[in-house]
C-alpha cells in the first residue's frame, strides 16, 4: 500500500490547480478524506478477515463499486459541500478511485480489487514504480524510508508539478484577463 501521507497528495494537487471556483474548499477536503477512507479496510483484520478475501485490504473497499457508492455519498451532502450533486459525485468518486489506482502502482501486496463484486481478480498496473509501505509497526525502518523515497519521486514530485503548474495557468489566465479588459471597467473596478 502506499502511505496515508501520500494517498491524499494526488486529490489536492488537482484540487489546487482547478481552483476555489471550480472545487469549493469543503468539497476539496471531503476529497481528501474520501481518498483516505478505503485503507480503513485493515480493520478487517481485527476481525479476522483475511488480506485476500473480498472485504479485506485492497478488496471491496477499493473497488471501482466502493468509489461510486462514496460519490453517492457526495452528492447527497452537496450542499455541505458548497457544490451541486454532479461535482460532488465526481469529484468523491475520482478521490476514492485515486486510492486504489495508487496501490495499484506499487511493487507487492495481493493486488486492487477494482471490478468486484463482478471478479474478485486482484489488478496491479503494468507498471509499478512504488515501494510497498509497510504496515505501522515496520513504518519507521529503513524500508520504511525506502518507501517514503520511493513515493516522493514517484508521487509527490509530480503532484507538486501539477499544482505549480495550475496554480501558475491561473494566475496568468487571471492576469490577461484583467488586461483584456476595456480601460474604463479597469478603472472601475475594485
Amino acid at each position: 500500500m502506499t502511505t496515508l501521507i501520500t494517498h491524499p497528495l494526488p486529490v489536492l494537487a488537482l484540487g489546487l490547480a482547478l481552483g476555489p471556483r471550480l472545487l469549493p474548499p469543503r468539497l476539496l477536503l471531503a476529497g481528501l478524506l474520501f481518498s483516505l477512507l478505503p485503507d480503513a479496510d485493515v480493520l478487517a483484520f481485527r476481525f479476522g478477515i483475511a488480506y485476500a478475501d473480498a472485504f479485506g485490504h485492497r478488496g471491496f473497499s477499493h473497488s471501482l463499486l466502493f468509489a461510486g457508492l462514496t460519490g453517492v455519498l457526495g452528492a447527497l451532502g452537496c450542499r455541505l459541500l458548497h457544490c451541486g450533486p454532479l461535482r460532488a459525485f465526481c469529484w468523491i468518486t475520482l478521490a476514492s478511485a485515486s486510492h486504489g489506482l495508487l496501490d495499484a502502482a506499487t511493487d507487492g501486496g495481493l493486488g486492487v480489487a477494482w471490478l468486484w463484486p463482478w471478479s474478485e481478480q486482484r489488478f496491479f498496473l503494468p507498471w509499478r514504480p512504488i515501494e510497498v509501505s509497510p504496515f505501522v509497526q515496520g513504518f519507521f525502518t529503513q524500508r520504511g524510508l525506502d518507501a517514503l523515497a520511493s513515493e516522493a519521486r514517484w508521487v509527490w514530485l509530480p503532484c507538486l508539478g501539477l499544482a505549480l503548474s495550475g496554480l501558475a495557468l491561473r494566475h496568468f489566465h487571471a492576469r490577461a484577463s484583467r488586461r483584456s479588459r476595456p480601460a474604463s471597467r479597469r478603472a472601475n473596478a475594485p
